[in-house]
């Protein structure tokens, strides 16, 4: 499954799943702030989502409504 991004100015939401044990996974938001400077590793806060789902497309989805209220917090 594939991961989804969002970006909002300099911050990159990744919204992806990982499996936790056999029919049960969650969902994960990487947020990401890019400075602009190449030679700096961008900050990176991993976000988890709290209930886990038994299919990895629940998961995602969890994920990506996860990934929009954080950025729609942010204030630019």
């Amino acid at each position: 499954m594939e991961d989804i991004t969002y970006t909002k100015g300099i911050y990159t939401a990744t919204a992806s799943v990982r499996e936790l044990k056999r029919d049960e996974f969650q969902g994960v938001v990487a947020l990401s702030r890019d400075e602009g400077d190449e030679t700096a590793d961008p900050e990176t806060t991993v976000y988890q989502v709290e209930a886990t789902s038994l299919t990895p497309e629940e998961a995602l989805e969890e994920a990506k409504a996860l990934a929009h209220r954080i950025l729609g917090e942010i204030e630019l």
